[in-house]
């Protein structure tokens, strides 16, 4: 709970609220949030080739790179002070089948983009994303069998996807599915094979939204997609059962845990920092970032001004980190 505010103690004009908002520095001094660049997670998108970025259309200023160039980016971020990269393959329609076989495979864009950011920069945090729909030629986050998205045997392939990264270094799995039980199985499995100190960042509050579209342009998945993700994400209008998923994968061995998207819940991820006291994140996912883009784009917004305040309200909101594809924009500016 939040420990309500004392009434002000002292009546106009003895209390003049405007007296410590006059300049810069005294604005500074009484700020309740700020950002830094060690908030911030880079989501980057990875495609097979050599040598090339590609634009993703629907997410200005975001690119899909070629695994030889995620050292570059890697080196980026951390000259710039962002402590950590999320990982997102694209694969092509071609490329994706049934058993989602590729999502295991050591030498897939995921597992070597991990062991090409560790050979260029040891120190930056790799996470990966562990979910099927990269590979899945159905567009969906667990196998399809019989029109329904099955849980159980969907749980032993992220087993295989999560010991995969593992073993290629990463430094943290990000569980994306939101089937039951997945975190258990996976916190296990790293614990059996020796991965002992590979964290888990879930995205425990995962939202059947609207707000993935881009994302999933970026990915290759939107053509993929057979019907929607309602049977296994949550509801939008349902805050209580977010606190039970964030309860029971905090339960069953995650170390963080996240809610997706971000600014549409800002009231979940203020309840979860309330309610748990755990280290809390957001995505400010892809519709998030494209609509205040194209706003900027056609000069309706202040791009820099509404970037830096949309993140700063995570931090409000008692986020302690927030994955966004703004980072280095904004780091770059916070740096000066």
């Amino acid at each position: 709970m939040v420990t309500p505010l004392v009434q002000f103690p002292a009546p106009y004009p003895a209390a003049r609220m405007r007296r410590v908002r006059r300049t810069p520095a005294l604005r500074a001094m009484v700020a309740e949030n700020t950002l830094s660049p060690a908030d911030f997670i880079w989501p980057v998108f990875l495609m097979e080739g050599r040598d090339e970025e590609t634009p993703v259309p629907s997410m200005p200023g975001v690119v899909r790179r070629t695994v030889d160039r995620i050292g570059a980016a890697a080196r980026e971020a951390q000259a710039l002070g962002i402590p950590a990269i999320c990982l997102f393959p694209y694969t092509s329609m071609e490329a994706r089948t049934s058993d989602c076989a590729m999502a295991w495979d050591s030498d897939n864009l995921t597992n070597r983009a991990i062991r090409e950011i560790k050979d260029a920069c040891p120190d930056i945090a790799v996470m990966t994303d562990i979910a099927l729909d990269p590979y899945n030629i159905d567009g969906q986050d667990g196998y399809v069998r019989d029109g329904d998205v099955v849980n159980d045997e969907t749980v032993e392939a992220l087993v295989k996807m999560a010991l995969a990264q593992a073993e290629a270094g990463a430094d943290i799995l990000g569980p994306s599915d939101m089937m039951d039980g997945r975190i258990g199985a996976i916190r296990g499995a790293l614990e059996s094979e020796g991965h002992r100190d590979v964290a888990i960042l879930s995205y425990a509050a995962k939202f059947a939204s609207a707000f993935y579209g881009p994302f999933r342009d970026a990915v290759g998945a939107s053509a993929a997609l057979k019907g929607d993700k309602k049977t296994y994400q949550i509801d939008p209008g349902n805050g209580d059962e977010a606190m039970r998923c964030v309860a029971r994968d905090l339960a069953e061995g995650a170390d963080m845990v996240m809610v997706k998207p971000g600014m549409p819940y800002l009231d979940v991820c203020r309840r979860v920092k309330d309610g748990f006291g755990v280290p809390t994140f957001a995505y400010q996912v892809s519709g998030e970032y494209a609509m205040l883009q194209a706003a900027a784009q056609n000069g309706w917004l202040k791009g820099e001004a509404v970037m830096m305040e949309s993140l700063l309200a995570f931090k409000r909101a008692g986020c302690d980190g927030i994955l966004t594809y703004y980072a280095p924009a904004a780091a770059r500016l916070l740096n000066g």
